[in-house]
């Protein structure tokens, strides 16, 4: 499970089997979890994350957009 990044106590992570999904970034923290695909920053699944955690979340993601469509073609290949 690489970790990209870690911010505002959550961890955006990928998980090392997961090629085979078009690009996307899991979050953990603050009890909760979301899923969000990197094309489009539609949210997959969220767990236990408020609403204000969810926009929170989605803006850290939408600034480091490039960063984590790097480091998945870096480390499953090409998008």
């Amino acid at each position: 499970m690489p970790t990209i990044l870690t911010k505002d106590g959550f961890r955006f992570f990928f998980y090392s089997r997961e090629g085979n999904e078009p690009p996307h970034i899991h979050v953990i923290g603050k009890g909760g979890e979301m899923k969000i695909w990197l094309s489009s920053l539609d949210v997959a699944k969220v767990y236990k994350l408020s609403p204000k955690e969810q926009r929170i979340v989605l803006e850290i993601v939408s600034v480091n957009k490039e960063l984590f469509k790097t480091q998945w073609e870096n480390y499953h290949g090409s998008i």
